[in-house]
This record gives structure tokens, sequence and C-alpha cells, in this order.
């Protein structure tokens, strides 16, 4: 199990904090404990029943709560409020919810591992890791009994990371069939949710679908009573200290030190703030024992309340506290990462924070030096001061669709297509690498980050990895603007792909001069940045484009990106400008000459913009 830590826990200094210890193993047999617990859901309104034509589960099906589980998903995830506390937002990632998602993933897995090898299949195997909220443990319990019910044989890893879970299906001795974590990312301390993985890596969008509606089917013939037993504790392991080795073998094996190759850190300092999520390992696991001095790391201690800033390498108090770390102790470099390690970002050795477009150039920089010529994803909010940097170093930029899944998937597909891509990363932080199995790992990217900067100094050079972006452009404006939805929430998701179809539409037609769908050309994506025009084009999970920006004075200098939200009934616009004044006139021809003009105001409630276009903030 977690570490308990006290909820008045407070910034500490490396030093101060106590390690953390990773569960290990009890032993090999399994123990034969029963737990539970029951829930009850009074029905005190009339619900319209009606039968479901699906002989396989022969059962009376309730629509209303069929939605309740179908609006957990969250793209490729599962995410809701598991605890009281949010104004607005009642519970509804419920253990009952968590148990059916968790059986359904379960037969699921099962289901194509049979397919897969043509036979039944026995002893499927699937691991559990979760970040330190504190709803944690009463929600795995949930996770266990529905990967029990589904016949699983399960693994608790306890406090782990989003990128351990994924590589418990692949290294040794561990090698499971399957995986989750529970963790809602930098979300609020009341969120949870689901991840899940096979052997292949993460699953996709309609996998997730798939998942969901099974088990909205089994929870609405549940939700009267529930009784949930654990016949069988699940067996707990040790797998973040093999994780944390791997991590470590790769730096000593490619920084190859001509005088300590086992301890390869000795004489960097290195500062991580790792939020008091599940990244404090990366410190005194990796690290400490490849000889880093790690003194003055932030809030390595995991608690799920994360009393000093929300985990989350985009947000500006962890780069600021990140950033002072580094400058009072002279230190190297220093890593934000976020709650689950599937994301990260670094401060050079001056103070400069790096993330976002800076991050992606940096890893742009060190695999485009590996390798030349290679193609670069990105989600389409990049600036177009990121495409020169990519294309002045002989490489190629794609901008794809916003979402982390999206943009990895895209890199899958143009490997399979014979375009050599490396990289893909997202403006949040996230980045995956084709040599790490196309995995989203905060932590390797750190990793990769940390070997350049040894080479550098073995070079004989000083400056650090911070002057490997030195001619990176900066946009000279930049906004994100929100726009709610004003619907049902099951009607929602048609409100925003209508007012977004429309503004492609009103783009198409010329209405919007100077406006023009925008798209990359060095791949099969067009129209806006959206649609592959291949012979195999991916699903699309939210509508979104983008329109690039010209006008006679300037010529190119902005765009406008659109895009529906798969976590909230709400629309995010991004506007970027390398002209004074560019995102003001942008916002304020997108809300007249489109928002009012087209109508679609009407379902939209559209404060932000009209305060952006009148006083240029949204404050």
């Amino acid at each position: 199990m977690a570490a308990a830590i006290s909820p008045n826990f407070s910034a500490s200094l490396h030093k101060n904090t106590q390690k953390t210890k990773f569960p290990s193993s009890p032993g090999k047999k399994s123990l034969h404990t029963k737990l539970g617990f029951s829930f009850s859901v009074p029905f005190n309104k009339s619900i319209r029943v009606k039968s479901i034509g699906t002989a396989k589960y022969g059962e009376v099906v309730v629509d209303e709560e069929l939605d309740k589980i179908r609006r957990l998903q969250n793209g490729s995830d599962v995410r809701g409020v598991a605890l009281e506390g949010e104004k607005g937002r009642t519970v509804d990632l419920t253990p009952p919810a968590v148990e059916a998602i968790s059986e359904s993933f379960g037969e699921w897995v099962i289901n194509g591992l049979e397919k897969e090898r043509g036979n039944p299949v026995e002893n499927v195997r699937v691991s559990l890791g979760r970040d330190p909220r504190i709803s944690g443990s009463k929600l795995s319990v949930a996770v266990f009994a529905g990967l029990a019910r589904a016949g699983c044989m399960v693994f608790d890893m306890g406090l782990a990371t989003t990128p351990a879970c994924f590589m418990s299906t692949l290294l040794p001795p561990f090698v499971y069939d399957a995986s989750i974590m529970m963790t809602a990312s930098h979300l609020p301390y009341t969120r949870n949710g689901l991840k899940f993985f096979t052997k292949r890596g993460g699953l996709t969008s309609p996998d997730v679908e798939e998942i969901c509606d099974k088990a909205a089917r089994k929870y609405a013939n549940r939700t009267a009573k529930v009784s949930t037993l654990l016949n069988v504790l699940p067996r707990k392991v040790d797998f973040m200290s093999t994780y944390a080795k791997h991590l470590r073998e790769i730096i000593k094996e490619r920084i190859n030190h001509p005088l300590h190759y086992d301890t390869p850190l000795q004489g960097f300092q290195i500062i991580v703030n790792a939020g008091n999520g599940s990244g404090g390992f990366f410190t005194w696991d990796v690290l400490d024992k490849l000889g880093a001095d790690t003194f003055g790391s932030l809030h390595l201690n995991p608690d799920g309340m994360f009393p000093n800033h929300i985990p989350n390498p985009e947000d500006k108090t962890a780069m600021a506290l990140t950033r002072a770390a580094v400058l009072e102790n002279s230190a190297d470099l220093g890593i934000v990462f976020d709650t689950d390690v599937d994301r990260s970002g670094v401060v050079d050795n001056k103070g400069n924070p790096i993330n976002g477009d800076k991050l992606i150039a940096l890893m742009s920089a060190i695999v485009l030096s590996e390798h030349p010529g290679s193609t670069v994803v990105t989600d389409a909010r990049t600036s177009m001061a990121l495409t020169r940097f990519i294309t002045d170093r002989g490489g190629h930029h794609c901008l794809y669709r916003v979402g982390y899944r999206n943009v990895i998937d895209k890199g899958v597909n143009l490997n399979n297509d014979g375009i050599e891509t490396h990289l893909m990363m997202e403006t949040s932080g996230h980045g995956a690498l084709k040599e790490n199995h196309f995995l989203d790992d905060g932590a390797y990217m750190v990793v990769k980050i940390i070997i350049e900067m040894v080479r550098m100094k073995l070079a004989g050079s000083n400056e650090g990895i911070g002057s490997l972006i030195k001619d990176l452009e900066e946009p000279y404006e930049s906004i994100e603007l929100r726009i709610n939805i004003i619907s049902e929430p099951r009607q929602a998701k048609a409100k925003g792909s209508e007012a977004i179809e429309t503004f492609r539409n009103y783009i198409e037609e010329g209405r919007l001069k100077g406006w023009e769908l925008d798209s990359c050309g060095d791949c099969w994506v067009s129209e806006g940045c959206l649609v592959d025009t291949d012979d195999t084009p991916a699903p699309i999970d939210a509508r979104m484009y983008r329109a690039k920006v010209s006008n006679d004075e300037h010529g190119q200098h902005g765009w406008v990106h659109m895009r529906q939200s798969i976590h909230n009934p709400n629309i995010a616009v991004n506007l970027q400008s390398s002209v004074q004044g560019g995102c003001l006139s942008m916002a304020r021809a997108f809300r007249d000459e489109f928002l009012k003009a087209s109508g679609v105001h009407t379902f939209l409630e559209i404060t932000q913009v009209d305060k952006f276009a009148e006083n240029g903030s949204v404050a």
C-alpha cells in the first residue's frame, strides 16, 4: 500500500524528506480472505424501462443508468468525480460503476486473447497501479472485484505511475496480459479515473467506448443493490523497483561514462518537483542511485490532497517553485512531473522553464540529431515558429488533432505507412518516442534530456540543455478562450459538433476574409489538421479545425483553432499571432463574422470571447 502521509505535510527540502517505500511482495501464495461492501441506490422517481434486444444479457436496462457510465468515458480514459467537494458536481465515479467497467475490461482482454490465440485462455493476469488520491483505496477494491468477476488474476502494484503500468506488461518477470492505472492526472483531488493498457499499448477511444457500453448494461442492472466481494485478495507486487532499474540501465548504457559507468550523474545537481504525486521514486530510485545530488527537491512524498500546487508541468506555480529551487541551489536541471508521471517539464540551469512548445523543440533537437530527416507529430496548437524550428533542422512537422492518444496513434500510423516518425508530442507535455514503445512516459522523456545534458558536459560544453533551443522564436501573442455549450448533457456533444462544423463551412465558403483551413502537407492530413485522407482514416473522437489567418498588411500572421472538449461540455478556442493586436482582431472577427453571423451563439455561452474582443483580456 502507499505510505500514509499527513494532510498537513508542507513543502520541504529533499534532504529532510523521508523516502516512501513502494510495496513489496508478501510471498508466493495469495491470501484467501473475503472482503465485502454493499451499496443501495434509492429510486424515488419514475424511470422509463425497456427491454434491450441483446440476448446474451437477457436483462432489463434502465436508459438513465446507461448514460451514467457512458458519460464517464473521457476519450481513451475513464474519468469522473469520486468524492464530494466540487461545487455543482455530484459523485459519479462510484465503486459500482468502477466494478462494472473493470469487469468489462477484463472480459474485453480475455476475448481479445482468445481471438488472437484461437482457443480459450486461462489465468489471464492484470495489474493495477494508482496515484495517491484519497479515493484510490476504496475504488481499488472495486477494480479488483470487477476483474475477478471477469475471471482474471489480479496483481496490486500499489503506488505507481501510468507508464509503469504499461511497462508491467512487457518487463520480466511480470509481463502481465493487461494493466489498469487509477488516476485523474492533474485534476483536483475529488476526481479519479482509469487508464487501460495491453501489451500493444494504451486503448483507443473506440475500445474504451465499447467497454463502457458493456459496463453500462451491467451497471444498469446492478444499481439497485450491489454487493462486491473479494474471495481472494490480489497479490501485492513491487514492480516500481524493476521499472526504476530499467530507467537506470538506459541512462548508464547510453552515457557510457568513461570514468564512472555506474554513477554517470556524479557531479550533477538535479531538482525534482513531484507535486506530491507518484513521481518521487525518480529521485531516490533513479537519480540518487546514479550519483546525482538531489538536494533541494520538492514535494516528493505522495499526498492525495495535493497541498502545495497542482501536479502539472503546465502549472505556473509548479514551474515557478522549481525555477526558484534551481536558481537557489545552482542546479543543473529542474524536473516537474504531473501526478501519474506520463507528462513532464524541465527548468534549465539558468532558470528558464521549458514546457509546451519549448519542450517539444528541445525533444525535437535531440531526436532529429539521432534521426535526421524524420517527422515530428504534434497537436495543432503549436506555433508557426516551432514548425520553422523543426524544418530548419531538417525535420518534417505533422500537425494533428489535439489529444495525446490522437498524436501518438498518428505517429504509429505514419511509421506503418513508411514515414519515419520517432517523436510524437502534445503541448500539454505528453510525449512518446518510437524507441520506447510509443509510450507517453514523462520519466523516459526526462531520461533522454538527462542523457543529452551529460553528453554535452562530457563534450566540453557548459551551456546546459537550454542552449539547444536558444533560437526558438516565441509567438508574440497567444490566448485560449472557453465557450460553454448550453444544452442538456446528453445533447452537448452534438451541439458542439454542430458549432464546429459550421465554423468549417464558413471558412470554406469564404465568409471570413483571409481565413483558410490549415494543412501541414507533410502527410495524409488535411482540412484544418483534422481529416486523414489516406485509405485508413482514424475515427474522430472530437471535432476540431485550425484556420490560418492572413491580411494585406502582415500576410499570414496567426491561426485560430476551435475544438470540442472531450472532458467537459465546452469548446476551446486557441488563438496565436506573430504581430501585436493580432489575437484581438482575430477574436473580433471570430465573434462578429462567425459566432453571431451564423447564429451558433444562440446555444453557446460566449462571455469569455465577448470580454476578450472588447477589452483584450478575460479578467
